[in-house]
């Protein structure tokens, strides 16, 4: 089946063997006998403050995205544009898992990580037969799946999951930065800055903050 891509122009000859090398995975676990094949992936496991935010994201068979790459060597307008483009079509499904901070202080970053990629592949429309995720083991039910180290730079499907999850993310710390303006949250996405951690000691954490996190620990009044 030849690819469908979404300019019409020519592409380098590079960027179509770089597209094609980007669906290896997911191209041998069709071989296998899978052909519902979701990438997963999260953004936010790191800031001190707002949710851990996971996608999956399950793109039809001879689909590329030109310049899809791991979201964080995307620009801020490339990012979006593919992020539109991505849930805009119609050979595409997503789904979103959300976390938020005070789930993260019960649990720990890291089973939030694993329910918010949960919450995301429930909320595919339909359940896909195996997971491309990205660096982490992830046993859902009872789904086949391969965690890959990099897997943002090495499979299409997780790049789009990572994609996903970023904008989601970005965008609900810009919402969050209009009700908690003093710390900056629509630049730094809840990063421990140096802008960050000044606000934090000036004004201490705001309810979206992690308290659970070293940082944030240090400046509770």
């Amino acid at each position: 089946m030849p690819p469908k891509l979404l300019k019409t122009a020519p592409l380098p000859k590079d960027e179509k063997k770089r597209l094609k090398k980007l669906v290896k995975f997911e191209t041998e676990a069709r071989k296998r006998g899978f052909e519902r094949i979701a990438g997963v992936d999260e953004a936010g496991r790191g800031p001190l403050a707002g949710p851990v935010v996971a996608a999956a994201c399950l793109i039809s068979r001879g689909l590329f995205f030109e310049g899809i790459n791991d979201s964080k060597l995307l620009t801020e307008k490339r990012r979006k544009a593919l992020f539109l483009q991505i849930t805009g079509h119609s050979d595409v499904q997503y789904g979103i898992g959300i976390v938020d901070a005070k789930v993260i202080d019960e649990i720990n970053i890291y089973q939030a990580t694993i329910l918010a990629m949960h919450q995301a592949v429930e909320n595919l429309p339909e359940l896909p037969d195996f997971l491309l995720v990205d660096a982490m083991p992830l046993a859902f039910r009872k789904l086949h799946s391969e965690a890959i180290i990099k897997g943002d730079l090495r499979s299409q499907s997780i790049a789009a999951a990572a994609i996903i999850a970023k904008v989601t993310r970005d965008e609900i710390m810009i919402r969050h930065h209009r009700r908690y303006p003093h710390y900056g949250f629509d630049q730094h996405k809840g990063y421990g800055t140096k802008k960050h951690k000044k606000a934090l000691e000036e004004h201490g954490p705001c309810p979206i903050h992690r308290f659970s996190f070293a940082p944030v620990k240090m400046t509770q009044y």
